[in-house]
């Protein structure tokens, strides 16, 4: 498969592209700065603005998928619409491309417990409110795309570097909790689930999240 991954040097995108090199694809790996991706065999680097959207356009063309793991930078203070704007610039870099399959990698924030988004609670942190926001508010705009052959993956509450075990549960709009109670995925495994979507094609047009 000819993969072309979008914010590959950032914590998620990093951990997807070793997931994808493992599996003998041939990645194009877009971020701001190429020299931050590694140099793998299989692997080439682009250093393009994702708000370039013909730039984007034309590194996206040929490829059998696009991954957005794109990260507008927590301290950003403009967080909010550097997100959404970036995230619907390779949403149409995709489509000027005639690349069908988009999966992106989105937040937490937009999960339900009990009918609420988990962002919308008063005990969700303030410091990733306005990032989970944006994703939030992204994937509402993303759910009326009907061209692409898109999904939006979720991660678990608690997302953090571990090891890959490539054994974990798969749920669609509310968190997967193991029996403690917990809601947790390491980097590592969310990769795996990522690529797993890829291949298995499980949640077109929809959004999936996992857990342990």
């Amino acid at each position: 498969m000819k993969l072309a991954l979008i914010g590959a040097s950032g914590f998620v995108g990093s951990a997807i592209l070793k997931e994808a090199i493992a599996r003998g694809y041939e990645v194009s790996a877009i971020t701001r700065d190429s020299g931050k991706v590694a140099k793998e065999a299989g692997v080439t680097a682009f250093a393009i603005d994702v708000n370039d959207t013909d730039a984007l356009a034309a590194a996206i063309s040929g490829h059998d998928a696009v991954i957005n793991s794109f990260n507008a930078g927590w301290t950003n203070p403009d967080l909010y619409n550097a997100f959404i704007k970036g995230c619907e610039s390779i949403q149409a870099a995709a489509k000027k491309a005639d690349v069908k399959r988009l999966l992106v990698i989105g937040g937490a924030g937009s999960l339900f417990i009990d009918g609420k988004q988990l962002v919308d609670s008063p005990e969700f942190p303030a410091e990733w409110k306005t990032g989970a926001t944006a994703a939030r508010d992204y994937l509402t705009k993303l759910r009326e795309e009907q061209e692409l052959d898109w999904t939006f993956l979720s991660p678990a509450i608690n997302l953090h570097p571990g090891a890959r075990t490539g054994t974990f549960r798969l749920g669609t709009e509310s968190p997967v909790f193991n029996e403690e109670g917990k809601c947790e995925i390491s980097v590592e495994d969310l990769a795996v689930a990522a690529v797993n979507e890829l291949e298995n094609k499980q949640y077109i047009k929809a959004r999936f999240t996992v857990g342990y």
